[in-house]
C-alpha cells in the first residue's frame, strides 16, 4: 500500500468518526458489539473496529462509528477485543515440538514457521528471536557458515504466522552463554578481550539485529563470564553503530555497571539471586532518563516458570492447577509431552523459592516505579518452555507481581510492540489489524486471555482449528515412534 494511498484511508476514516460521507476505497470489514481493550489502557464498550485489508482504519464507539455501505460485518457482541502481544525474547527454531527434541538440523524455514504458527495461534503477534542460528564470525577467522533463515523469515509476512525480528547469535564469555542443551551453547559470539568484543560487534551489526544480546551471568560461580571492561567495550561499539544492547544478568553489581554503559534491555530481572535493588540503583535508572541517555530502558522480568512452579507446590493433594487441563495447552501438546514436563514426576522434583520470587517481582516493581519499562518476554523455544501458551502465564505472573491487569495488557502489547519498532500492539487508525477476540474479560481475571475465540493476523482470520488438527496429527505419529 502506497503512503498516499494510505493517507486516503486514514482521511476516509476520520472522516466516519466525524460523522460524514466518505466512504471507504476498498472492501472493509466491520466488527461490531465487543469491548475493545486498545492496548494503550483505554477499553470501549459496545465498540465498533473498522479494518480495511491488513490496517485498522477506524475504532470507536458503536454509536460513534459511520459504518460504510457494503461492508462486511462480523457479530462480537459478548466478546472482548484486546490486541495481539508481542514477545521480545524467544529462543525458537531448534525445538521439534512434537518429537520433543532440539538440533541445529531442526532450524529450519519450516521449523521457525511452525513456531511462528503456534504463536499466532495464542494470539502473539510478533516476536524476537535470540541466539538464533545464523551465520558468524569465528574468534580464530574464518565463519561458521550456519545460514541465514532468521534473516530472511525476518523479511517475509506469512500468513497465519506471527512477524518475526532477530537479536541475532547473542555474545558471551567462552562457555558462559546460553545453557540447556548443546545446540545452543556454541551459536553465540565468544570473546574474551576488548579487542575481540569490538571486532565481534562490528561483524554482528552487520546483520542489522534488533539489539545485541550479551550474557553476563556466572552461573553460581561455575563459570567464567564478562568483565565489566569486555561489556562496556561492547555497549560502546553497539552504540557506535546506533544498535541497543540488552543483557541477561543476576547481579546488583553488574546491573549497574550496566546501566552506567547505557544497556536498554535486560531479558530477567535485573537483580536477582537473592540481591536487593538499592537507592544507587533506582538513582542510576532516573538520572539515565532525565539525562536522555539511552532513556528508554526495559524488563522481561521470566518469572512465570517460577509462578508455573509456584501453582504446582501449591495445588492441593491429587489435583493439578487449572492451567495444566486448560483446553488452550491440550490443544497444542500432547498428553505424554505435557506429562513429561509439567506432570506428575516433574511436581515432585520442583522447588519453589517463595522468598527469592517476592524478592525478583519486588526489585522488578521498584525498577519499574523509577522509569524502566516491563514489557512481554518468555524465553520460549526450549525443551519445556510451551510457545505461545507461555505468554499467557507470563501474563499472570505480571499480576502475581503487583501489575493490574489494565497495565499488563498495555505492557505485552503497546510497549512490547514499540520496543521491537513494529506497527502493531494498538488497536488504533493505521496499525497492523491483529487482534484477539476473547470469550471473557480478561480485565477482570488476567487467566481470561486464555479463552481464545479468534485471532486475527493483518486482518486476516488464523486459521487455528486447522493448526491444532495438524499438531494433533503430528503428536500422534510422533507418539509411534517413541
Amino acid at each position: 500500500m502506497t503512503p498516499t494511498r494510505r493517507t486516503v484511508l486514514l482521511l476516509a476514516a476520520t472522516l466516519m468518526l466525524a460523522g460524514g460521507n466518505a466512504a471507504a476505497q476498498a472492501p472493509v470489514t466491520v466488527f461490531e458489539g465487543a469491548r475493545v481493550i486498545t492496548g494503550d489502557g483505554n477499553v470501549i464498550e459496545n465498540g465498533t473496529i473498522v479494518v480495511e485489508g491488513s490496517r485498522f482504519v477506524a475504532v470507536g464507539r458503536r454509536a460513534d462509528v459511520l459504518v460504510p455501505a457494503g461492508a462486511a460485518r462480523v457479530d462480537l457482541a459478548g466478546k472482548t477485543v484486546m490486541p495481539t502481544m508481542t514477545d521480545l525474547h524467544g529462543h525458537l527454531g531448534f525445538q521439534n515440538v512434537a518429537a520433543g527434541t532440539m538440533s541445529k538440523e531442526t532450524f529450519t524455514r519450516e521449523n521457525l514457521i511452525d513456531h511462528l504458527q503456534r504463536l499466532a495461534y495464542h494470539g502473539v503477534g510478533a516476536v524476537v528471536g535470540i541466539g538464533d542460528l545464523v551465520d558468524r564470525a569465528k574468534p580464530g577467522g574464518g565463519r561458521t557458515n550456519w545460514g541465514d533463515v532468521p534473516l530472511r523469515v525476518r523479511d517475509e509476512v506469512i500468513p497465519g504466522a506471527a512477524l518475526f525480528k532477530t537479536a541475532g547469535a547473542g555474545m558471551a564469555y567462552p562457555g558462559a552463554g546460553a545453557q540447556g542443551h548443546a545446540s545452543r551453547a556454541d551459536v553465540m559470539y565468544e570473546v574474551t578481550t576488548p579487542e575481540e568484543a569490538r571486532a565481534a560487534v562490528q561483524d554482528y551489526v552487520r546483520m542489522k539485529p534488533e539489539f545485541i544480546k550479551i550474557w553476563v551471568d556466572d552461573r553460581e560461580g561455575r563459570k567464567t563470564t564478562l568483565s565489566p571492561t569486555l561489556y562496556r567495550a561492547i555497549a560502546e561499539e553497539a552504540h557506535r553503530h546506533n544498535v541497543p544492547v540488552a543483557v541477561h544478568n543476576v547481579k546488583l553489581a553488574d546491573a549497574k555497571e550496566l546501566l552506567r554503559a547505557g544497556v536498554e534491555g535486560w531479558l530477567h530481572v535485573p537483580v536477582r539471586g537473592g540481591d536487593a535493588v538499592d537507592e544507587e540503583i533506582i538513582s542510576l535508572v532516573k538520572n539515565r532518563i532525565a539525562r536522555n541517555d539511552h532513556p528508554t530502558m526495559w524488563i522481561t522480568p521470566g518469572l512465570h516458570t517460577a509462578w508455573m512452579n509456584m501453582t504446582l507446590v501449591n495445588a492441593p493433594t491429587g489435583r493439578k492447577p487449572a492451567w495444566l487441563e486448560d483446553p488452550l495447552l491440550t490443544e497444542t501438546y500432547s498428553p505424554l509431552a505435557i506429562e513429561e514436563h509439567w506432570g506428575e514426576k516433574f511436581r515432585q522434583s520442583v522447588r519453589f523459592n517463595a522468598h527469592e520470587f517476592e524478592l525478583q517481582a519486588k526489585n522488578t516493581m521498584a525498577l519499574r516505579a523509577a522509569g524502566m519499562k516491563v514489557v512481554m518476554g518468555t524465553d520460549t523455544g526450549q525443551t519445556r518452555h510451551l510457545i505461545g501458551y507461555f505468554n499467557h502465564t507470563a501474563l499472570e505472573s505480571y499480576v502475581a507481581m503487583g501489575m493490574t491487569p489494565s497495565e499488563t495488557i498495555v505492557a505485552a502489547t503497546r510497549d512490547s510492540a514499540e520496543i521491537a519498532k513494529l506497527n502493531t500492539g494498538l488497536i488504533a487508525p493505521g496499525r497492523n489489524a491483529d487482534f484477539i477476540v476473547l470469550d471473557a474479560n480478561p480485565l477482570e481475571q488476567i487467566a481470561n486471555t486464555r479463552r481464545i475465540n479468534k485471532v486475527y493476523l493483518r486482518g486476516q482470520d488464523v486459521p487455528r482449528a486447522a493448526m491444532a488438527a495438524k499438531w494433533r496429527s503430528q503428536f500422534r505419529t510422533a507418539a509411534t515412534t517413541r
